[in-house]
């Protein structure tokens, strides 16, 4: 009951809350479906209970905030539910139709009391989020621009965005570091949250780093691994996925689910159900260049082995030719030439006894004719010879002086008496030296005198203006 205090009414805290309980207990007897987004969950593990923090915005702006309780039974009802539709547990940050009772409580005050959330509303959301995001991207033009990039003919050099503990990581790397063909890449992670209301900026900021270093890069793989569809409600996000479509290296993603595709899936260059398939994916690149290449190669072989051996039949086919006609040409040759020799041989034996007879008989002859003029000119020939012995006689003494005096000039510029007189002979390589035109610096010099011989080296030419 009120007190009376001073002329006033005064209740206590207590009545108020009872009296606003009973109000509303009055009021709202039924139970409600609210559409609301549970900003956080809060659920506590020791009691099983959850206690849910629930918002409305309005242009980014809260406008209408709400306790909850969402008791052990009924929690595990709905999360039982929300596995079996979403394959997702219930979790922070979605948008819910809840069916709730609106309760207060004196010390907990005012509350909803959720007793059932429907999971198709969330998924209903979700999907609505996705196709306004994908009208978005169309409508800018920009939907298949990733798709549109060229990828490197060997994309060696990888960009990982994925967390550095992410089993989906760790599959990746197993396969694209120990591929059986030994095809190396180089990767690099830029770490980043996958899920939950941080993960758009945390993966949008790694692609500006990214960014800065692109020229370092063939490809960027976007790596998260499994989970459900609730968990990919932030690759659905039009902010992340213009930043992919509209990213200046090609996007591959391995996001690890096999329904209802995601808007960053379907905007990237290339979309994997999973982690180890985009490592396939990429190894697949270096088979489709590699694989040509060794065809290309055992190609090669097989043609010039084969050409090889063609040209090498035609060599001996050729061989064979040449030394059959060279066989024949001599033959015919050397017929020809043992024909020409015994005519020749007769020829000039015939023109030998024409000649030789022509001879005795020109021989004849002239011994006749001789032997007539020498007895018609017997005394004239004796006058003469008598004469000519005379005058062979005179020349014969003139001719005798002249050469003694020959014999003593030669005596007098013999080597022997020249070097006595004072003179030298230069000799280069045994010969002598009758001009410096003949020598060079570094010649050697051999010099004769009458008592010995002189060896020296010619360091200076000087030759003597006067006799130019």
């Amino acid at each position: 009951m009120p007190e009376q205090l001073s002329n006033k009414t005064v209740f206590s805290l207590l009545e108020v809350a009872n009296s606003i309980q009973r109000a509303l207990d009055d009021r709202y007897k039924s139970t409600y479906w609210i559409k609301a987004e549970m900003n956080k969950l809060n659920y506590y593990s020791h009691s099983g209970h959850c206690y849910p923090e629930l918002l409305e915005k309005k242009d980014g702006k809260v406008i209408a905030q709400f306790k909850s309780t969402l008791w052990k039974d009924d929690y595990r009802n709905i999360n039982d539910n929300f596995l079996r539709t979403l394959k997702e547990p219930l979790k922070d940050g979605i948008k819910i139709l809840m069916l709730a009772k609106i309760t207060f409580d004196p010390v907990h005050g005012l509350s909803l009391r959720i007793l059932d959330i429907d999971p198709a509303f969330t998924l209903g959301d979700l999907e609505r989020e996705k196709q306004e995001s994908i009208q978005r991207l169309k409508n800018e033009s920009i939907f298949d621009q990733n798709k549109l990039l060229p990828l490197s003919l060997l994309p060696q050099r990888v960009a990982i965005i994925s967390v550095e503990t992410s089993k989906g990581y760790a599959d990746f790397l197993k396969v694209l570091d120990a591929n059986a063909w030994h095809y190396k890449f180089f990767h690099l992670l830029f770490p980043s949250l996958l899920q939950g209301e941080k993960a758009v900026d945390s993966i949008i900021s790694q692609l500006h780093r990214i960014e800065k270093v692109k020229s370092h890069f063939d490809v960027v793989a976007l790596i998260r691994g499994g989970g459900g569809d609730v968990g990919l409600s932030c690759y659905n996000d039009y902010k992340l996925a213009k930043e992919i479509a509209m990213f200046p290296l090609p996007v591959i993603t391995g996001i690890g689910h096999a329904t209802n595709e995601t808007v960053v899936e379907m905007i990237s260059f290339s979309n994997a159900i999973t982690p180890t398939k985009i490592a396939e994916f990429l190894i697949q690149q270096f088979h489709n260049f590699s694989v040509p290449v060794q065809k290309g190669q055992e190609k090669i072989i097989d043609k010039s082995r084969r050409l090889l051996l063609e040209e090498n039949v035609k060599l001996i086919s050729e061989v064979k030719l040449f030394r059959s006609v060279t066989e024949n040409v001599m033959n015919e040759n050397w017929n020809e030439l043992k024909s020409n020799i015994q005519s020749l041989q007769q020829h000039a034996l015939f023109l030998f006894r024409n000649e030789k007879v022509k001879r005795s008989q020109m021989s004849l002859h002239l011994v006749k004719s001789a032997k007539n003029l020498f007895l018609e000119n017997a005394n004239e020939i004796e006058h003469y010879q008598l004469k000519l012995s005379e005058k062979a006689i005179s020349f014969i003494k003139s001719e005798k002086k002249e050469i003694e005096n020959v014999e003593k000039n030669v005596i007098n510029m013999s080597p022997e008496n020249v070097l006595k007189r004072g003179y030298s002979i230069t000799l280069l390589n045994g010969k002598s030296i009758k001009n410096i035109e003949q020598l060079k610096t570094g010649d050697q010099l051999q010099t004769i005198l009458i008592d010995g011989k002189i060896d020296s080296t010619v360091t200076q030419l000087q030759q003597d203006q006067s006799y130019e």
